[in-house]
């Protein structure tokens, strides 16, 4: 991918973040990017397409993070207090920044875009990767059963904290080991 359409497709995810999809304008973005409209429609011809490539981005960039950590914790045997810390520390560390706040967007346009169902599907596929890692670390039978609840979990809260500001009563560690119990 070129430094000018990383620039747009960065620019993209802050503008939905900001203000939504009905946002995304041809002349929006390329004033976010700082490039000119031509430029901007010379490297994306619609919308759909701006879209499109702009959550592969960060399913691309979501993706390697988290298969990163699972790589580095695989066939690792942890306590439930280390897992859970381990869960938190993920879903924590990551700000809730524009670019954050437009993937969760993007998601929900995956709904509507049969298009971006793939690239939903494998960052979903790199959560429940890591669940997994973190389950078989616990010893916990059949992991694979419990990973989709927990990525279900963490995304609920995610959510939550995305909302309203706060996880609730109940933060990413202690609903885990909720939930493992």
């Amino acid at each position: 991918m070129t430094d000018t359409r990383t620039r747009i497709l960065r620019a993209v995810l802050r503008v939905v973040g900001a203000e939504g999809i009905g946002g995304v304008t041809n002349r929006r973005i390329a004033r976010e990017a700082g490039l000119s409209l031509g430029t901007m429609t010379y490297h994306f011809e619609t919308q759909e397409e701006l879209l499109r490539d702009s959550l592969l981005l960060f399913i691309r960039e979501e993706t390697a993070r988290l298969l990163d950590v699972a790589d580095r914790r695989r066939g690792e045997a942890v306590s439930l207090e280390q897992a859970a810390e381990l869960v938190a520390q993920v879903a924590e560390g990551v700000p809730f920044g524009s670019e954050r706040i437009a993937s969760l967007e993007l998601f929900v346009h995956a709904g509507r875009d049969p298009a971006l169902r793939d690239a939903a599907t494998a960052c979903f596929a790199a959560y429940d990767q890591i669940a997994l890692t973190v389950l078989s670390g616990l010893g916990v039978p059949e992991p694979h059963r419990l990973a989709g609840p927990v990525v279900a979990l963490v995304a609920g809260i995610q959510l939550r904290r995305l909302a309203t500001g706060s996880a609730g009563g109940t933060g990413f560690a202690d609903a885990l080991t909720m939930l493992v119990r």
